[in-house]
């Protein structure tokens, strides 16, 4: 069986795909994985045979709208990649390719060559009772749209830049996540997050006599007056705090890592200041940890307001009251208890299993 995995950019997209490769490996499947050399490693270290691509370039927001400089740069590296992927499959062809649902190259080439595809989501799915990105933030790439689309003979439309529909799709997000979960049918399958082998990673914190909360505004995005307003507020020792962060001096009761194994840590953590990417916000659930989401862009903003809407934990648009709110979260009983709730749901999602039965089913099924 030879599966071609397609994701090319971000840590919250190739992350939530390792455990279900680990999975599909262990059955005896054989599979490669395109992306970037910054994720070759990853990769590689969950069993799949690498497919080099071209890295996504730096990105380097010009002006105060970086959202809206963003869908260009991402659509010029789609396009230079569309050729490429076409000629891989045209010349190894794959049984199935199991695409994320950004890498809009991967599901035309599919529909081109008439592969059996499968669509991962690592965040919550759309339809047409729920919408997760408001296309018209892609307005500024019609032009180049209007050039690939004639150059290359396909079908695409600025919508389906960001979200097409699949025959099959994986969600890693429970159901009970879901806004308007009861409505998306069969094609939708919620296998909750999946985190393999990194639940095999170790780490402890310097005490067992003090509570610990866990900062992390994720890979990619950073905030000086943020990381301070935290060292700050939690300096007195009262609390035990890891941060990720750069460039950032640690403390007596600080300790400040560039990196931390985050399914590890939040195995010890009694509260979570995040920025609500939706991969830190699932490994969170999956651990039972309380959450105080910082977020840093609309996505964000709207698992903020999840958390809050389910009774996870809260969202707060500023830096002022960060201890606060971990002290309202971390001693919570109702909080607590929606915790358990999800987590029993996340359980019932089936997790990699579950996701390895749907992509081999799929397969079978043939185009």
């Amino acid at each position: 069986m030879g599966i071609l995995f397609v994701t090319l950019s971000g840590h919250g997209h190739v992350t939530p795909t390792l455990a279900v490769v680990e999975e599909l490996v262990r059955r005896g499947a054989e599979v490669e994985y395109a992306t970037g050399p910054e994720h070759a490693e990853a990769v590689i270290g969950a069993g799949a045979r690498w497919v080099e691509l071209p890295g996504l370039p730096e990105f380097r927001p010009a002006t105060a709208n970086p959202i809206d400089e963003w869908f260009p740069h991402y659509f010029r590296a789609m396009v230079a990649i569309y050729p490429l992927l076409l000629e891989r499959c045209e010349t190894d062809r794959p049984e199935l390719i199991c695409y994320d649902s950004t890498n809009w190259p991967a599901r035309l080439v599919a529909h081109k060559l008439g592969i059996p595809a499968v669509r991962t989501l690592p965040h919550t799915a759309s339809n047409e009772h729920y919408t997760l990105m408001d296309s018209s933030l892609a307005r500024f790439i019609a032009d180049d749209l209007a050039k690939f689309v004639a150059a290359n003979d396909v079908e695409l439309d600025i919508p389906s830049t960001i979200e097409a529909p699949e025959e099959t799709s994986v969600v890693f997000v429970p159901r009970e996540w879901q806004p308007f979960g009861e409505t998306f049918d069969e094609s939708f399958h919620f296998v909750g997050p999946v985190l393999g082998s990194r639940l095999d990673e170790e780490w402890a914190p310097a005490r067992t006599d003090l509570p610990l909360v866990f900062v992390s505004l994720g890979s990619v995005l950073s905030d000086a007056n943020f990381y301070q307003a935290c060292k700050d507020q939690f300096r007195d020792g009262g609390w035990q705090v890891a941060m990720t962060a750069r460039e950032v001096e640690p403390a007596e009761n600080i300790e400040v890592r560039p990196w931390f194994p985050q399914p590890a840590v939040l195995k010890h953590a009694a509260a979570f200041i995040s920025h609500g990417g939706m991969n830190s916000t699932m490994e969170a659930l999956h651990a039972g940890v309380p959450l105080v989401i910082v977020p840093q862009t609309p996505e964000q903003a709207a698992n903020g307001d999840r958390v809050a809407e389910l009774g996870l934990g809260e969202r707060v648009d500023d830096h002022a009251d960060l201890r606060a709110a971990v002290e309202r979260v971390a001693s919570s009983g109702t909080i607590r208890s929606n915790l358990d709730r999800m987590r029993a749901a996340i359980d019932a999602g089936g997790g990699a299993a579950r996701a390895a039965d749907v992509i081999l089913s799929r397969a079978l099924r043939g185009a």
